[in-house]
Formats: structure tokens, C-alpha cells, sequence
């Protein structure tokens, strides 16, 4: 069944408002979300899906048996503590969609075994079920669990609230503060604390706290030393790219169901609200540094190059509680991303858990984090907190050994493995992250991308070498008849390495597309890990159905267009340059914005758009003089140049002609390209006029 329901998903937080789905009206994300009805059935939502093979169900039956199902710790802990449960599992969005809709994976709560999900995701996929109120330290400290891709964490200090991460949304955010004050009494929040730079743990802070209260000194915010930078410049630079790759990492068009989206490792998935930004009033520069917030003795330590480039924990030595911020959850994380990221430190993110360990791991009776579920007794602590440290240890020096042995980037994940020790331990296992491209991920971050074979130094791209492929195996009817085979004999990565070739060659070949749209779909149903998962299924479904048309881009909220930096700006405005437009093109320009006393150099030449801050030229050929706070208004596509110059808040001095030129070479970036071939369509709906000077809605790093 189709329908023509689209749902614009052009937005901050693509995993939340995603484009809309040709089959049922379904995104991965909270916005516009419809339930698949089939999923309670268990039904196959697209007409073309395939249910697991012979193959898969013997495979998921054999980690049955072998998986350590007999730990139940994870759910005993999971539940503990729990208070109560709103009366709705839908938050609606101010805008007026839904923002977060927990009933959507209410298919999981069945008590069924699901062929097509990995056992042990199929596990963490319910623990992430956990949806309500729950105690943490009796009297003192509480979480909020199941209202967004993130945990918000309540402590109780002499007045009121201290809020740890406040989810991604204002909605969601102010309905758990709501839910707490109804259930515990209602008591002011007097401090946030942001664990670190991904929207997931700040956006949301609007539903908790009023920005006047900020400012005044009322109410602190209280985050790790260069937080404002990494929370905005993660995702500028390739924003629009990295939005199109969370497709396939996110699921965003997967509907939510057994042979769709289930889960996101950390939980179900992240809430379409209003994502917001308040910058915080209070930083913690050293690598450990106590503070006392109204009553609550608090010593945060710095973990930078961990999951966020500026992320911290937090001891209450009080309260013998730790926090583990994202360092620490139910799952070994991404040091790759697959939407696109800097490679991340294996070894650092161990280190910095063993200095935790070593530091609090002691004393601790209780370890709580921004993802997942507690873990309560000391013990339990050290083992969990171990399990972790030696896992990431083992990834970056077991990978290490392999590639000073000659193992390259092209072979490493098909010979790495955990040692049956923390196999055999839940937190060991890579939910978010997977043992494939984590292990890839680290010998890209030491020795790059190449395997050192000069033939994969400078080689064709795939729909250069396919057809040279496609005619030395003998023709398209050839590859179809081996890829069927192989599919039909289980080998589905063989059959994927040649049939993959075939849609490169020939994008149009429906049979071809349909075939290894067939391939991913059971590679997706063996995946553990949900980003692996949701971009083989992802891919087949694209394959099937194409991209959705209609995406309009949106600016940024006015939140993040305030910490952008007009220098990030700029940068931002070079990429967006096409070079090709600006062949010959030569000017200088000063820009001036002398409410915030900022200064920069501007320079076109040889194709390339250059800045330094804090310079002025003697001879520019225009000067344009702005404030920052109009600016801001181009920025967020409120106003342009050219209205602020009819109305005088904006002045230039000099040429206009390189202006023009320079706004006549600027792209406005839209998040659909293919990633499969032939999977566009013929017609698209143009984009509406946009200003390429404004700052477009990319995602952010949510969830790493």
C-alpha cells in the first residue's frame, strides 16, 4: 500500500523530519510519523520486501544459542527504580506534528522472536523500551527515559532541579520536566549541565529554563571547555552531505517495524521539536574541577577526543554517583560515523575511562549516563567500566598489531574480532558502532584511506570501471544469473560485489536494482549494529522506491544562526562557492561589524574564496559594513543584503560588482543526491528561491 503523504525533512535533526516515504507516510524520525499497522502483524511494508531466507533464520537461530541471553542483569537494572509512566507515549511538536511517538516500536513489546532482526539488537531494542520516571538515587537523583534519543537526568539540590542533558527537543524537554514536577512536586530548575557537543544533549534546554535567567546569573549552565565550538562546527563544513548520509545511518525512510527501523543503540531515535541553544554561563577548563550548585557537590572531569571532541563526566562524591556523560553506555559507540565525522581516538576514549575507573570506579555505588540504563553496586561498576576500557583498548591495538603485520583497511574487518572474554559480556558488544567499520575507522585514523596497492591509489570511479565489468563477466543476463545464484546459496556479499557492479553500469536496470535491493535486505536482518542495519535497508529501499522528491531546504534556528561565528560563516560560504562559476574572477572586500568590533579580509582569486579575521585592506574594492545582529538576519534568511541596504542597516563603499559576483557563484545545497545509482527521479521538484548567503538546516551530530 502507498500513499502520496510526503513530509518535508529538510530540517536540523534529518533523523527527525525526514522526507517524506512513498509507502505508508513513515520516517525513522518523530516528524510526520504514521505507524506502520503491518508491524504488529508482522507484514513486510514494501510490496518488493523479501522476508528472511532460509539462510538468515539459521543464522539468527545459531547466536540464539550462543549469545550469553542467560545475563539478565541489563533488564533487572533497566527497570529498577521505576516511578511511573506518562498516560501518552505521543508528544506533539509547538509546530503541531508529532515530535516523538514511543507507541510506534510498540511491535517489540509482543514477547515475539523476529527472524529479521539480529538477536542480541532485537535485546537492546527492548531494553531501550524503557519509557517513564525512574529513581536513580533514592530522594536525590532521577532520569526521564523514552522521550528522546536521549536520557534527561534530574538531581536534587536544596531548591530545586539541577537537569543533566536536556534531550533534543523544547517539547520533549518540557514534557519530562513536566512529568517529574507532577509526580515529585514541583521544584524551579536552578542549573543544566551539558555532558557535551551534540544536539541530543543541549537542544532541548528551552523547555527547561527561560534564557533571562541565564543571563541574570539565576540559573547556571554548565558545560566542558570548547563546547559552543564543537556544538555548532561539527556539521557546517559538509552539513549537506553528511545530512544525506544520515539517511542511511538513521534509517530516515525506514518505517518502524521488524524489517525496518527498531532501534538506534543509544534508543529508539531522536524528537522533531524545536532544537535550541542557550550558551552556557559557567565552563570547566581544568581536567577535573569541583563545584557546589545550591547544595550539590559535583566534580566534573574534562574527556575531550572521547565521543565529542568537548565532553565531561561528573562525580557526586556525596552521593557516591557517577555520570558517565555518552562515555560510558549500553553499547561500544561509533569511532566512526557512518553520516560522516573526524575519526574519533579509540585509545584516548580508554584512557579517559580508565582514569574514571581508577578515580571514582572505587567509591561509586551507583553509574548513570545520558544513553541506557544505570548500573547499581560497586562491583557491577568496576566490571562494566573494564569491559569498556578494554574493549576500546583492544580495538585500537589489536587493529594496530594487524596493520604493522600488513593487514590493510580492505581486509581488517573481515579479521577482526572481539576475544570470547568480552564476547561474552553485553556492554562489550558494538550496537552503535560495529566491529566492521570501528575497526576500519582506526587504521584510516593512522595510516588514511589507502591499502598501499597503487592500483587503488588513483582508480576509476565505480561507473568508469563498471561497465569494463559488466563486458568481461559476459553481459548483464550473466551477472543476474550468478547474482540469483549466490543469493539463492546464502553468499550474499558475493553476490552483492557483483550485482553491486551491474547497477553501477546499468543504473536503469530494474532487475539488477531489484536484486540487490534483495542482497542488502538480508545482510540488514544479520547486522547487530542498527547504523549498519539501517543502511543496508535503507539502500534497498531506495533501490526499490528512489528518492523522494520535495525537499525544501530551511534555515537554521536562531539559536544556532547566534553561535555561528562570522568567520565559520564565511568558510561556510567558500564551500558553497562553485569554482567553476568564479574561473577569472578577482576582488577584495572588507567586512565590518562594528557592533561586536569584528573585522575581515574577504579575497577571490584563482577560484578559491579565502578570509583572515582581524585585517582590513588598504585598497579593497568594496567595504560593507553590517552589524552583527543584522547579519544574523541574512544569516537566517530574514533579510537579505540588499533590504538591509534600502533600509540603511547595512552600507557599501565602493564596487558592488564583486558582491553580485561573488553571490552569483554560491550553491544552495539540497540532501538529494543519489547514494544508490538510478534510484533519482526523472522529475524533480525545483527548490524554492532561497538567499545562498542564508545558513540552510543541516543535521547535527546527534547521537555520534
Amino acid at each position: 500500500m502507498k500513499s502520496n503523504l510526503r513530509t518535508n525533512v529538510f530540517g536540523c535533526l534529518v533523523v527527525a523530519l525526514c522526507m517524506l516515504s512513498p509507502i505508508h507516510g513513515i520516517c525513522a524520525g518523530g516528524g510526520g510519523v504514521v505507524t506502520d499497522a503491518g508491524a504488529m502483524e508482522g507484514k513486510h511494508y514494501d510490496p518488493k520486501g523479501k522476508y528472511p531466507s532460509s539462510f538468515t533464520v539459521d543464522l539468527q537461530n545459531g547466536l540464539r544459542k550462543t549469545l550469553p541471553f542467560d545475563d539478565q542483569r541489563d533488564f533487572e537494572e533497566a527497570k529498577k527504580g521505576f516511578i511511573a509512566a506518562p498516560s501518552y507515549k505521543q508528544i506533539k511538536a509547538d509546530a503541531g506534528h508529532v515530535a516523538w511517538d514511543m507507541g510506534s516500536y510498540d511491535y517489540l513489546l509482543q514477547g515475539k522472536t523476529f527472524d529479521s532482526i539480529h538477536p542480541s539488537l532485537q535485546r537492546q531494542a527492548i531494553l531501550n523500551m524503557a519509557y517513564g520516571l525512574y529513581e536513580v538515587v533514592p530522594g536525590k537523583i532521577y532520569q526521564v527515559r523514552g522521550f528522546d534519543l536521549a536520557n534527561i537526568s534530574f538531581v536534587k539540590s536544596n531548591t530545586g532541579w539541577i537537569v543533566f542533558d536536556p534531550l533534543t527537543a523544547k517539547e520533549t524537554a518540557r514534557a519530562a520536566l513536566e512529568l517529574i514536577n507532577q509526580k515529585l512536586g514541583k521544584r524551579p530548575v536552578v542549573a543544566v549541565v551539558y555532558s557535551h557537543s551534540h544536539g541530543d544533549h543541549f537542544g532541548g534546554v528551552r523547555g527547561v529554563v527561560d534564557e533571562k535567567d541565564v543571563k541574570s546569573g539565576k540559573v547556571k549552565i554548565i558545560a566542558p571547555v570548547g563546547f559552543m565550538e564543537h556544538a555548532i562546527s561539527e556539521n557546517v563544513y559538509a552539513g549537506n552531505a553528511m545530512t544525506r548520509r544520515m539517511f542511511f545511518q538513521y534509517g530516515v525512510l525506514l518505517p518502524r517495524s521488524p524489517f525496518g527501523h527498531v532501534d538506534q543503540s543509544i534508543g529508539k531515535n531522536t524528537a522533531a521539536g524545536n532544537l535550541g541553544l542557550i550558551e552556557p554561563n559557567k565552563y570547566i577548563y581544568k581536567d577535573f574541577e569541583t563545584l557546589v550548585v545550591d547544595g550539590v557537590k559535583m566534580e566534573f572531569q574534562n574527556t575531550p577526543g572521547t565521543e565529542a571532541p568537548a565532553e565531561m563526566n561528573t562525580y557526586f562524591p556525596d552521593l557516591k554517583a557517577f555520570w558517565a556523560a555518552e562515555n560510558i553506555t549500553g553499547t561500544i559507540h561509533n569511532i566512526y560515523t557512518l553520516r560522516g565525522a573526524l575519526i574519533r581516538d579509540a585509545l584516548a576514549w580508554s584512557k579517559h575511562i580508565n582514569t574514571a575507573l581508577y578515580r571514582y570506579g572505587s567509591k561509586a555505588e551507583v553509574m548513570f549516563a545520558s544513553h541506557s540504563w544505570p548500573r547499581f553496586g560497586n562491583a557491577r561498576i568496576q566490571e562494566v567500566m573494564r569491559t569498556q576500557r578494554d574493549t576500546y583498548a583492544y580495538l585500537n591495538n589489536e587493529v594496530l598489531h594487524n596493520a604493522n603485520k600488513g593487514v590493510t583497511i580492505n581486509e581488517i574487518h573481515n579479521l577482526y574480532k572481539l576475544p570470547k572474554s568480552l564476547q561474552s559480556q553485553w556492554s562489550a558488544h558494538s550496537y552503535h558502532g560495529s566491529e566492521e567499520h570501528n575497526s576500519r575507522a582506526v587504521i584510516n585514523r593512522y595510516l588514511g584511506y589507502w591499502d598501499a596497492n597503487p592500483a587503488t591509489l588513483i582508480p576509476l570511479s565505480p561507473k568508469d570501471s563498471a561497465p569494463l565489468y559488466i563486458e568481461m563477466m559476459g553481459g548483464s543476463e550473466k551477472i543476474l544469473a550468478k547474482g540469483k545464484q549466490l543469493y539463492e546459496q546464502g553468499k550474499y556479499r558475493e553476490a552483492m560485489e557483483i550485482v553491486n557492479k551491474l547497477v553501477y553500469g546499468e543504473p536503469n536496470n530494474t532487475t539488477a536494482k531489484d536484486l540487490l535491493a534483495d542482497i542488502f535486505e538480508q545482510i540488514g536482518y544479520q547486522k547487530e549494529s542498527p547504523s549498519v542495519r539501517n543502511s543496508f535497508l535503507g539502500a534497498a529501499y531506495e533501490l526499490r522506491n528512489g528518492i523522494p522528491g520535495g525537499a525544501s531546504p530551511k534555515s537554521s534556528g536562531p539559536d544556532m544562526i547566534k553561535a555561528m561565528t562570522t568567520e565559520l560563516w564565511l568558510n561556510s560560504l567558500a564551500i558553497s562557492m562553485d569554482s567553476k562559476k568564479a574561473d577569472g574572477m578577482r576582488f577584495v572586500i572588507n567586512l565590518i561589524t562594528p557592533d561586536n568590533n569584528e573585522k575581515f579580509v574577504v579575497e577571490m582569486s584563482n577560484s578559491a574564496l579565502t578570509n583572515i579575521k582581524g585585517q582590513l585592506a588598504k585598497k579593497p574594492d568594496l567595504t560593507v559594513t553590517i552589524k552583527r545582529v543584522d547579519l544574523e538576519k541574512v544569516m537566517a534568511g530574514k533579510a537579505t543584503f540588499d533590504t538591509l541596504l534600502a533600509s540603511g542597516l547595512a552600507k557599501f563603499e565602493g564596487d558592488r560588482k564583486p558582491f553580485d559576483q561573488l553571490r552569483s557563484t554560491l550553491t544552495v545545497f539540497t540532501p538529494d543526491f543519489e547514494l544508490m545509482p538510478g534510484t533519482k527521479p526523472a522529475k524533480t521538484t525545483p527548490p524554492p528561491s532561497i538567499d545562498p548567503m542564508q545558513v540552510l538546516d543541516h543535521i547535527e551530530s546527534t547521537g555520534g
